[in-house]
């Protein structure tokens, strides 16, 4: 069954138009990488290879942790160069000239819109990646409302920054459950404590209140 369809795949492929094939061919292959990458990413081992640095100074020495990806940044360090940006290029180039291989016959200018079809589809993604990071940045700035609320550990808080304790912490309307680490002594839970910096990662600095 499974040198049947192998065999069918290799005959369809075959009898393809000589000028689309290779379009067919780059389609099929990158949309499998595509997929891989999606679903890597959805499960949390994906690569975000461009590691760009996102990096804000809050007010009240709040830091917000550096964001991983693609960034569109001003200074024009652009990470366009990226193996998930070349993916998407190709993506753009293979379904590019599939789509539009009916209408135009000129192979010259197939390639040329399969071109930009590919260029576009790595814009579409860096935009769409620029605002995910902005949404990112704009939380990062919530979170530092917390400095100097007063809260409760929720979950004991380890001494020294050795690990994370859990707080619950007033602020925006609404009381949030966020991490937290103490530089002095162990704070037991139902202790009273104030937010004194959020560190990398969410995580609120805390002291006894």
């Amino acid at each position: 069954m499974e040198n049947m369809t192998q065999t069918m795949l290799i005959d369809w492929f075959q009898s393809l138009d000589p000028q689309v094939r290779p379009y067919w061919g780059i389609a099929l292959v990158t949309s499998v990488v595509f997929a891989i990458q999606m679903v890597l990413t959805f499960v949390g081992i994906g690569d975000t290879e461009a590691g760009a640095d996102f990096g804000v100074d809050m007010p009240g020495g709040a830091d917000v942790p550096d964001g991983h990806g693609d960034t569109l940044d001003t200074g024009g360090a652009m990470q366009l160069f990226t193996i998930r940006n070349a993916v998407n290029f190709l993506l753009g180039v293979g379904w590019g000239g599939v789509c539009f291989s009916g209408v135009i016959a000129s192979p010259a200018l197939l390639a040329l819109v399969a071109l930009l079809c590919g260029c576009a589809l790595v814009a579409a993604f860096l935009v769409m990646l620029r605002l995910l990071l902005r949404l990112e940045s704009e939380g990062s700035y919530r979170i530092g409302e917390a400095v100097g609320q007063t809260c409760v550990v929720y979950v004991t808080v380890p001494q020294g920054r050795s690990a994370a304790g859990r707080v619950q912490v007033s602020f925006q309307g609404s009381v949030q459950e966020l991490p937290a680490m103490t530089d002095g002594e162990a704070l037991p839970s139902g202790t009273q404590v104030r937010v004194t910096q959020v560190l990398g990662g969410s995580v609120l600095l805390v002291e006894r209140a």
